[in-house]
């Protein structure tokens, strides 16, 4: 298998796809995409260590950038989201498997003035920007909530698989950001990252269903490693678990692999999630699906830069 594979598209013309995936055999491609894509300066939103960091592991979590204050702000809107005390959009939230409880929101700053500013602040959107070394506008967003006793477990995956199968997100120049709006320690289910591993794109086997997004914002079994990548990949790099207090920020690749394990705590896990893509890479027609998801899981139009805002949200 090269790593550059061609495809006709509808008009008959060719075109190049460095990371061919859901094909019937999984495999290994190196990463042809820088992970920091600015030169670190002095007034950069991180340090010179911490772009280091990033570029090394995939990751970086940044620990006291919001207020007490800020952060009871957030945790009030995020209940009250939950709790039906807003009008939300239609199809914009996600049950949990076999129950009622709330497992996502999507849609965030459209459905919040709040989140809305959060999604635009310099210590987010600010620090985006200066990593993939271009204007961003916000691929995805999401209130996430995995509740005591019953919250499920999300599957390791490397997000760039999806965005790119079927989304059509041509390269990896977009990077996630979640402000835990809980306590997250290692038995409430944290996200946990396999520290480097956004240096392989693990090519998914096997073809994506129709409408796949429908069954996979439950439970994604599609694009997802075999047990033997996995278990090659945290040989090599191990499995880290971003654990914080509320008001803690994990950014991390968009190909970085991570997962969460189930939460059989009582204590509620939940954070904000926003993806920031680079301008210059705008969606395709997807590379691995015969039609996109739909906008609330992918900004298909015309994306809007967003607009830096400085100073306290609440």
């Amino acid at each position: 298998m090269t790593a550059m594979s061609k495809e006709r598209d509808p008009k008959g013309e060719r075109r190049q796809d460095p990371y061919p995936s859901r094909l019937p055999k999984e495999h290994w491609l190196p990463r042809q995409d820088r992970t920091v894509w600015s030169q670190w300066r002095p007034d950069a939103p991180l340090t010179a260590q911490q772009a280091d960091q990033f570029d090394r592991d995939g990751f970086l979590v940044l620990k006291d950038l919001f207020t007490p204050q800020e952060v009871e702000a957030l945790k009030a809107e995020s209940a009250a989201l939950r709790g039906g005390e807003r009008a939300l959009m239609d199809d914009s939230v996600i049950t949990e498997p076999g129950s009622s409880e709330v497992r996502t929101i999507f849609k965030l700053p459209e459905q919040s003035p709040l989140f809305h500013r959060l999604a635009s602040d310099r210590r987010i959107a600010g620090t985006a920007r200066f990593l993939l070394g271009d204007e961003v506008y916000i691929h995805q967003s999401r209130l996430n909530y995995k509740p005591g006793f019953t919250g499920k477990e999300f599957y390791w995956h490397s997000d760039f698989e999806t965005w790119h199968a079927e989304d059509g997100m041509p390269r990896m120049r977009a990077v996630s950001a979640s402000l835990l709006l809980t306590d997250n320690d290692a038995l409430n289910g944290p996200l946990m990252l396999m520290p480097g591993s956004h240096r392989h794109f693990i090519a998914c086997a096997g073809e994506t269903p129709e409408d796949n997004h429908k069954s996979s914002l439950k439970k994604q079994e599609v694009g997802v490693p075999s047990h033997e990548a996995l278990t090659s990949l945290a040989r090599e790099h191990g499995v880290t678990a971003a654990t914080g207090k509320a008001g803690t920020l994990v950014l991390f690749d968009c190909n970085t692999m991570h997962g969460s394990n189930g939460n059989i705590t009582p204590f509620a896990r939940s954070n904000a999630f926003f993806v920031f893509n680079a301008m210059s890479n705008r969606l395709q027609r997807p590379f691995g699906a015969g039609k996109a998801r739909p906008d609330f899981l992918a900004d298909r139009g015309e994306p809007n830069p967003v607009a830096i805002q400085t100073g306290k949200l609440a």
